[in-house]
């Protein structure tokens, strides 16, 4: 079995990885409480009463925890996934899984000199069942070649709940790093591109004046071999949506399209996980609510095996890579 552990508990994606490595089979051994967000943690509580609280010293300490789930702040993740292979486990990051380049070679050599696997949990595909139907209907070649990825990410601000390091894009890496790693990677992913280039990308401050490092918009244009692909993120989630992001992904295809409303349709059908599929025989909606989430699994099976079914190495790496690029090449947009 599967033993695992928390270190850095400061984004609510780590609910993600704690949940679905129990429904793996995974033993949860427990966490360290240490966080920049009090709130987070009392929920965390709550939600796992038994979980032991550990010192961070001891956790990465103990030779029986296989995996070391990090959702720290964005500038620690590295430095801790470092570590955590350097004691001899695997890692699951949140994403963004580095910030800078000096980071990504890092984590790269420990990877190399340990053997141990770095996976980011890319949440929006990880852990949408919309996305998961995606993935295997493209695969069927229900739309033919994947040529074009156009993914939205809006998000909801909710100032006050967030933390001062928030604001500063030396600690989240700058937007393009933090959000739009997720459409970064479902444009590798759907198009089946081992790596891609960025040929343009921007950023900008349209509404906070106030907070003038802020980044609350975002858009980046890829392209591969296969495909290209557009990308939008944002704060700008209005308050009257009932979710916190109107997330969206089309998927185009030489035969047909797929698109995913994943987390709302909004003025249509209730609850998440809706999918449109359109090609030359049918003009279909799929609800995707029961669809299974293999990642978790797939990562346990890794861990177990020294495969890569979950998501190869190089992969991640090129996510880590793009996201980068196209935050540090980004034109500034609107005038702050």
């Amino acid at each position: 079995m599967l033993r695992f552990a928390v270190v850095g508990i400061d984004h609510s994606h780590t609910f993600d990885h704690v949940k679905g490595l129990l429904a793996a089979g995974g033993e949860f051994v427990g966490y360290c409480p240490k966080t920049s967000v009090p709130a987070l943690i009392e929920n965390f509580k709550k939600t796992y009463p038994d979980a032991p609280q550990i010192d961070r010293e001891t956790i990465f300490a103990d030779p029986s925890i296989d995996v070391i789930c990090i959702s720290a702040i964005p500038r620690d993740r590295a430095g801790l996934a470092i570590r955590a292979m350097r004691a001899g486990k695997d890692v699951m990051t949140d994403k963004p899984g580095v910030t800078t380049f000096a980071q990504l070679e890092e984590v790269k050599k420990a990877v190399a000199e340990t053997g141990k696997i770095f996976s980011i949990c890319f949440s929006e595909r990880h852990c949408v069942r919309s996305a998961v139907k995606a993935a295997k209907l493209v695969k069927q070649g229900a739309i033919g070649q994947v040529i074009q990825t156009l993914g939205m990410g809006p998000h909801r601000l909710q100032l006050p709940t967030r933390p001062d390091w928030f604001f500063d894009p030396e600690a989240f890496g700058g937007i393009i790093v933090d959000i739009a790693s997720h459409q970064i990677d479902q444009f590798l992913f759907y198009s089946g591109s081992t790596s891609g280039e960025v040929v343009a990308s921007a950023i900008g401050n349209f509404g906070m004046p106030e907070k003038p490092a802020f980044q609350d918009f975002g858009e980046v244009l890829l392209r591969s071999d296969k495909a290209s692909g557009y990308v939008r993120v944002d704060w700008f989630t209005p308050e009257a949506l009932p979710t916190w992001g109107d997330g969206r992904l089309t998927i185009l295809g030489t035969k047909g399209y797929i698109e995913l409303r994943k987390y709302i349709d909004i003025s249509g059908r209730p609850g998440k996980d809706h999918l449109f599929l359109v090609n030359g025989e049918e003009n279909t909606y799929i609800d995707c609510s029961s669809e299974k989430l293999d990642y978790f699994e797939a990562f346990t099976a890794d861990v177990r095996d020294r495969t890569e079914t979950a998501m190869t190495q190089s992969h991640v790496y090129e996510v880590c890579r793009l996201s980068l690029e196209a935050q540090a090449k980004a034109s500034r947009l609107g005038g702050r």
